[in-house]
């Protein structure tokens, strides 16, 4: 899942981004309104965590941005207010979720992953198919029944081939929802991990490299 955090306040930004990340979601983090919409203009992201109060351009322009030029991306919108008409405005502007701060983190992976799992076709939470589970919300994945110990890049590759649902994923597409604008569009990264997560997943092979094309489950 590729998600953009947008919030001014830096070290909460930079938190929420590490968190997610934790959960195995690619992240982008910008620190205001302007960088937000550039970001959404380039890359396509599944959730935008967006802050209301933004320097440059404010939070609901952006909103509007992204609900007009990014349909399947969905919006969760942030607050420091709790106050019911903010969150009516906000929907309002198209945002999908309205999360007040302080919140809990675990409420927030909630609703993103919520959010992730609608901008798609719908799918169950928890995934399945050729003997594999994936929980995404769990962070557990099992072979046939035998616990699977991934790290999150490893899991994050599967969650996207898993969601394919047997369609051919190119690397390119792998790179965009699982690794960060930061990484190299030319590296080897994603070859190695599927060659690491086909170990993990054990015999038969169930990950299928289909040649100048992608990988397929």
């Amino acid at each position: 899942m590729r998600v953009l955090v947008v919030e001014d306040e830096q070290l909460l930004a930079d938190a929420v981004a590490t968190g997610l990340r934790r959960e195995a979601m690619a992240v982008d983090v910008v620190y205001d309104g302007q960088a937000a919409m550039d970001r959404v203009a380039v890359n396509d992201y599944d959730v935008v965590v967006l802050d209301r109060d933004l320097p440059k351009v404010h939070g609901d322009e952006v909103c509007r941005y992204v609900v007009a030029n990014s349909s399947p991306t969905r919006v969760l919108m942030l607050t420091a207010s709790g106050d019911i008409s903010e969150r009516v405005a906000g929907l309002e502007l198209g945002a999908d979720d309205y999360l007040p701060k302080p919140f809990a983190f675990t409420e927030m992976v909630a609703r993103v992953r919520a959010l992730g799992r609608r901008s798609t076709t719908a799918l169950p939470p928890v995934l399945e198919r050729s003997g594999i589970t994936l929980d995404p919300n769990r962070r557990e994945v099992t072979r046939d029944g035998r616990p699977v110990q991934l790290s999150p890049k490893e899991f994050a590759v599967l969650e996207v081939l898993m969601r394919a649902e047997g369609a051919v994923v190119s690397a390119e597409q792998l790179l965009e929802k699982a690794w960060d604008e930061f990484i190299d569009p030319f590296t080897n990264v994603v070859r190695v991990t599927v060659m690491t997560l086909r170990r993990k997943l054990g015999e038969p092979p169930v990950i299928i490299t289909v040649p100048g094309a992608g990988y397929r489950i």
